[in-house]
């Protein structure tokens, strides 16, 4: 099998289409025949009930990984994708967080990497949704990862905060993760009719073209703001299941088609 590339979806801002990144680039990828673990490790479990899963109904979930009573083959889902798989969260995530700080716990930054290393080499990708903060678990995540997408919302203060993650990278990488790399920077909710995500879209291209998704035609990759992609997570499917004809699903199939041709 070819080497697994683990891929943290971050930013610390909140609502600017992480989950919705991260289940449909997972959906996307697995479609494209790729073997693709989801592990969601945001306390909230949107990726989980995104993906038909109640969160209710998890017994055992990422956090019983973390804590050391279960390796994370035994809390893995099948979902309705053949080849794409998910590691479910729930609530009781948060109290992850409040043990980290455990001073007795040695390698704290480490611990997902090392549950992760036990099934790394089963799946060709794994994706990892990271709650919208720079806390514990998204600490953990980028360190267990090889590189970061960042999803940006084409709206102001969009690049608010950004300085701080970008920081935040740049310290785990010197630090604890020399892998660590920049997948890219992700525009989301992108409306064309409004001035300022065209502002956005110019400002990122300025400043950081060298990280922006192509297409096959060197155009920036962009998800739009799209009706069919805001339902799909309320019927617990991946837009591909919902609308696979949608502007938001035809989207994710580009950025899944980049992310290939890019490699490792």
């Amino acid at each position: 099998m070819n080497k697994c590339e683990i891929i943290t979806i971050a930013n610390q801002k909140g609502g600017v289409g992480k989950t919705t990144t991260a289940v449909n680039l997972s959906a996307s990828l697995a479609f494209k025949g790729k073997k693709v673990l989801l592990i969601d490790v945001d306390p909230q479990s949107n990726a989980t009930t995104s993906l038909g899963v109640h969160r209710d109904e998890v017994e055992f979930y990422l956090y019983h990984v973390l804590t050391g009573s279960k390796k994370i083959s035994q809390i893995i889902r099948k979902t309705s994708i053949d080849s794409l798989f998910l590691a479910p969260s729930n609530i009781g995530l948060v109290g992850f967080e409040k043990e980290y700080y455990n001073k007795k716990i040695q390698g704290r930054e480490e611990i997902l990497k090392k549950r992760v290393s036990e099934i790394r080499d089963d799946y060709d990708f794994i994706i990892l949704d990271s709650p919208p903060a720079l806390g514990p678990l998204t600490i953990n995540a980028l360190t267990a990862s090889d590189s970061v997408l960042i999803p940006i919302q084409c709206e102001f203060f969009a690049l608010e905060g950004l300085a701080q993650l970008l920081s935040t990278i740049k310290f785990l990488k010197e630090q604890i993760n020399p892998n660590l790399n920049i997948k890219g920077f992700l525009p989301t909710m992108y409306a064309s009719q409004n001035n300022l995500a065209k502002q956005v879209i110019y400002d990122l291209t300025q400043h950081f073209d060298k990280y922006m998704f192509k297409d096959d035609n060197k155009q920036n990759l962009i998800i739009p703001r799209n009706i069919k992609l805001a339902e799909s997570p309320s019927f617990g499917k991946p837009i591909l299941l919902y609308d696979i004809r949608s502007n938001g699903s035809i989207a994710y199939q580009n950025l899944a088609e980049a992310i290939l041709q890019q490699g490792l």
